[in-house]
């Protein structure tokens, strides 16, 4: 959802719903290039700017994803709590030192994205030895999500990664933490997820809640592009594959046209603008991937691609965010 697709339309018009609505960070310093040419001062102007206009449309719950990975990573911490946003979401990397950028008067939550049980122990134990705090809650993204995974090529189709395998394993991890320090922190399933029914076998599995992205894609308020809401209508199931994405780990996107020519070798980036991404060695990389998902985001599909989750293909028209939310509480009523 970076670079343009989550911002403060879609994340005010979920928080509206009574969900999370989340802001993405990825790519603020490319959107707002017009308050300045360099790129971390104007990330840090369009992540305020998001915020306020978020603020300005609902009074629900607002959430910040600054991934690890990224280069202005502290730059975009230090802004979101600085701005008293309600939650940041931190994966693409293990934010070991996050609790660090708390001030005392500080009220955001932070919430981890992991991909294993091992990952959550490693961060629990860290910060609770280095900061005294544990996660307020724990994202485990699974391998059928949309966009960069935290998972090797051929551990995504291997059912002992699976959301289903995932889940309970980190359930019962956090259960020490939460025994032993008293506090709860809820588990929430992300990456695959797309009916109530969905929902409802991941609460069953110990979830307390999912994260959604997918779907809301083809909402009226998601901030991209009509065509790019489009290109997840016209997919099928064949279109959506995994790629290996410049930053050094796969992903999973709309196969197009773009993406043939860097399969055949026929891209090559001349310099890298915006060193956005910590793992991203231009030298060897077929494209400039903030390029390539900013121009997809405006729908030019001739020199970029959409990052999608598994079921995008599942999508057949553009309907409201309240329309969504009310087809997944049916659904999932119905279960």
């Amino acid at each position: 959802m970076g670079v343009g697709v989550s911002l403060s339309g879609l994340a005010s018009a979920v928080a509206n719903e009574g969900g999370v609505g989340v802001i993405s960070s990825a790519g603020l310093g490319l959107l707002y290039r017009y308050f300045s040419s360099d790129f971390p001062e104007a990330s840090i102007y369009g992540l305020k700017e998001e915020i306020r206009l978020a603020r300005e449309k609902s009074n629900g719950v607002i959430g910040v994803n600054i991934m690890v990975a990224m280069s202005n990573f502290v730059d975009m911490v230090k802004t979101a709590i600085a701005e008293k946003v309600d939650i940041i979401f931190s994966g693409a990397g293990l934010p070991l030192d996050l609790p660090s950028f708390l001030k005392k008067d500080s009220s955001t939550k932070l919430v981890p994205i992991v991909s294993s049980a091992r990952a959550t122990k490693i961060i629990c134990e860290k910060w609770l030895k280095q900061y005294n705090y544990l996660p307020d809650a724990i994202v485990v993204e699974g391998p059928k999500a949309g966009g960069h995974l935290g998972f090797k090529p051929e551990q995504i189709e291997d059912e002992h990664y699976s959301l289903e395998h995932l889940i309970p394993e980190v359930v019962q991890e956090v259960k020490h933490f939460e025994i032993a320090n008293n506090k709860k922190i809820p588990v929430i399933a992300a990456g695959g997820i797309y009916t109530g029914a969905d929902i409802y076998n991941m609460m069953e599995l110990g979830a307390a809640g999912v994260q959604m992205a997918t779907i809301f894609v083809t909402t009226d308020e998601c901030d991209a592009s009509d065509d790019f809401k489009q290109a997840y209508i016209n997919a099928e199931k064949e279109d959506i594959g995994i790629i290996k994405s410049p930053v050094g780990m796969p992903g999973r996107a709309i196969l197009n046209e773009f993406l043939e020519k860097v399969k055949q070798g026929k891209k090559q980036p001349i310099h890298c603008p915006f060193k956005c991404i910590k793992t991203c060695d231009v030298s060897s990389s077929p494209y400039c991937i903030i390029n390539a998902l900013i121009s997809a985001l405006k729908g030019n599909f001739k020199n970029g691609y959409a990052f999608a989750g598994s079921n995008a293909f599942r999508a057949t028209t553009i309907i409201s965010v309240k329309e969504t939310f009310a087809r997944l509480l049916k659904e999932f009523k119905e279960r």
